[in-house]
């Protein structure tokens, strides 16, 4: 191994070393310690380490249970956790069961009553959320919402921004505020009941205020901040609420953090994720089986799955294709287009009987001892 990057890697611990209440000999004896340690977790060239990252993984991974729930901090927010959670990562799903965002403020903004105030911005409110009733008026043929008075005030609604929402959804409507009631008419020559029972509907889902997605938003008191808990995920447009402190704001939407922030910081979620999983069912492995998987997933610069779609379907072997799904297909697929294998992995070698390439499998080493040594001179005789 290159001495500077052992030198760089301690570098990095140096500076708070030195800082230690310990005297010289110890800060001397501690950096030898951290140099050692990091020579002894280097992998030496031949070293199996997907099928050992495999292992590592796979192991722990039998003892989470099947079917999970997290209560987000205790405070009802159900997320998918276990090995459902585990296989959405490594299948490489467009999207999560249960999408989850925890949000930080910024100092400035980090109160109670502010805090509040960016949770009913952030969380989707749609006209159903904050009306009491709704009714057909068969005489004048119009559809009726009395709007929850509190509610909107306390979310800040004006009842003409409501109608606004409202044309903007749905085409051909007017709409007149007649105290906490809003009568809703269609601009048709004959309106039939099964018109305003399709309008009914259609209203209590038009989308007032907040973000499409995030169903839940909640404000709980984690140390000295005042942290917020989502129910859904849009990193892209919470990021632009004023307050939000974005160096912190964390989604376990993967596809999304790559598509906003890059794929670096989807490789970095990827191991987060995994990790916090395992422990959460009181299991663990070593972080460097989860960092390479995390970069095999995202070299190409896209995130892949791990099957037939994704990596184990873009191998360059043939039989290693095979020997995963669609065995068939795969085969005749190459043995029409006359593509050969040239064995240089595991899967392949083992399939045939060989010893592959890794390990002791690389070595081509023959050597004469002291005994077959003596059965030839014994044989000359």
């Amino acid at each position: 191994m290159d001495e500077s990057v052992v030198q760089d890697v301690l570098g990095l611990y140096e500076e708070n070393i030195d800082k230690l209440d310990i005297s010289a000999k110890e800060k001397g004896a501690l950096k030898k310690s951290l140099k050692d340690k990091y020579r002894d977790m280097y992998y030496d060239y031949g070293d199996a380490i997907g099928v050992i990252a495999a292992q590592s993984i796979s192991e722990p991974a039998t003892q989470t249970t099947l079917r999970s729930y997290h209560r987000a901090a205790g405070i009802g927010l159900n997320i998918t956790q276990g090995l459902p959670r585990i296989l959405e990562i490594f299948d490489a799903r467009k999207a999560p069961v249960t999408p989850a965002m925890k949000i930080y403020l910024k100092k400035e903004f980090n109160t109670k009553i502010k805090a509040i105030n960016i949770a009913s911005s952030i969380k989707e409110t749609n006209l159903k959320h904050i009306m009491v009733l709704d009714s057909l008026d068969l005489g004048n043929m119009t559809v009726e919402v009395e709007l929850d008075k509190k509610l909107i005030d306390k979310l800040s609604i004006a009842p003409d921004k409501i109608v606004s929402a409202v044309k903007r959804k749905i085409k051909n409507l007017n709409g007149t505020i007649d105290g906490n009631k809003i009568i809703f008419e269609m601009n048709k020559d004959k309106v039939t009941v099964k018109d305003l029972q399709t309008l009914r509907f259609k209203l209590r889902e038009v989308h007032v205020k907040g973000i499409k997605g995030i169903t839940h938003c909640i404000v709980e008191k984690t140390g000295d901040d005042f942290v917020l808990y989502t129910l859904g995920s849009n990193l892209g447009k919470v990021s632009k609420i004023e307050g939000i402190d974005i160096s912190r704001m964390v989604s376990n939407n993967i596809f999304e953090i790559a598509d906003t922030v890059g794929i670096e910081a989807a490789r970095t979620t990827i191991v987060s994720e995994i990790t916090e999983t395992l422990r959460a069912q009181g299991v663990d492995t070593d972080v460097r089986h989860l960092l390479l998987v995390a970069d095999t997933m995202t070299q190409s610069g896209d995130i892949q799955a791990i099957g037939r779609y994704g990596l184990s379907g873009s191998k360059s072997s043939v039989l290693a294709r095979a020997n995963f799904e669609e065995t068939i297909k795969h085969l005749v697929e190459a043995a029409v287009a006359g593509i050969s294998d040239e064995l240089n992995g595991i899967v392949e070698n083992v399939m045939i009987g060989k010893t592959a390439r890794v390990g002791t499998g690389l070595v081509e080493v023959a050597m004469k001892t002291q005994t077959s040594a003596k059965v030839d001179e014994n044989n000359k005789k």
